[in-house]
């Protein structure tokens, strides 16, 4: 019996995570605003849809891998969006970077509905997408899990459950991502520091990378940011500076002090107003930080 679902969202993420549903025997019903991107996609396993909507009809489970807030919320209540057809038990997996908030508000709006909501958002860029190996972080009904866990097994290296409050996974990718943003600029930061001392940034940062902080992202993101390798586009500032104002956001709303965050916030933005929202944010941080050295 053919497995469908639906999916929504072909971005650099979403393109590959689909490529690996579509390997493991599934069926989707794809939307994406530029259908095009569906052309990549191996054609007798998909069927193209014309709205969210349209995705989510018919089928048990529709995930969403989105950009944010409002993209997400449109594309589940809009007039063409997933809630008019989900059906009754039906299952929405969103794996897209958003507000706990506004989480909780779908969780209880696809309840209202009879259906269901996951809050699942992953880390890993898409070359971790493309070969299985994002980390999955889950939040929600109990029930939901179980029906989402082969899905998601599809997808990365581990699952790992937050509890049943729908915005707690948000949470755990929100602070995640602040974490990681900091580590970019203390990467860049010391790299820098290095070279206008004469020292060739490239071994710096292999020495740090190969010794005390031998873990995956000193190891990944330190080689792009000491050889200044800021293509292919991975993640774009644009969406970091998002994710940034997320983080600051919480803070706010928690009376949680985050000066680090202030500064990581500050440096994303200035890289979109210097027009490089487009660009990998690894580029924000290294280049913002080697022009304000002088380099």
């Amino acid at each position: 019996m053919e497995k469908k679902i639906g999916f929504i969202g072909l971005g650099n993420m979403g393109l590959n995570m689909a490529k690996n549903l579509i390997t493991a025997g599934y069926h989707l019903q794809v939307y994406n605003r530029t259908i095009g991107k569906a052309d990549e996609l191996e054609q007798s396993s998909i069927s193209k849809c014309k709205s969210p909507a349209e995705a989510a009809s018919s089928v048990p489970v529709v995930i969403t891998m989105l950009a944010d807030d409002d993209v997400v919320m449109e594309t589940t209540t809009g007039k063409d969006g997933i809630l008019q057809t989900l059906q009754k038990g039906g299952l929405h997996i969103s794996m897209s970077t958003i507000s706990p908030d506004v989480s909780e508000r779908l969780a209880g709006l696809h309840k209202s509905s009879g259906s269901s909501y996951l809050a699942s958002p992953v880390f890993g860029r898409p070359e971790a997408a493309a070969i299985k190996k994002l980390w999955i972080c889950v939040s929600g009904d109990g029930q939901a899990k179980e029906i989402a866990r082969p899905i998601l097994d599809c997808l990365g290296q581990g699952v790992i459950d937050f509890g049943e409050d729908a915005g707690g996974a948000n949470v755990v990718k929100i602070a995640g991502n602040f974490m990681i943003m900091s580590s970019l600029e203390i990467m860049a930061e010391a790299f820098t520091l290095a070279e206008k001392h004469g020292l060739d940034r490239t071994k710096v940062a292999d020495f740090f990378g190969s010794t005390i902080f031998n873990a995956p992202i000193y190891q990944n993101y330190g080689k792009l940011i000491a050889n200044k390798q800021y293509e292919p586009v991975g993640f774009k500032a644009k969406l970091g500076y998002k994710d940034a104002r997320l983080a600051f956001k919480l803070a706010q709303q928690s009376e949680t002090p985050m000066p680090v965050g202030t500064a990581i916030h500050n440096r994303l933005l200035s890289a979109v107003a210097k027009g490089w929202g487009e660009r990998d944010w690894v580029e924000a941080v290294g280049r913002g930080v080697t022009d304000d050295a002088g380099i």
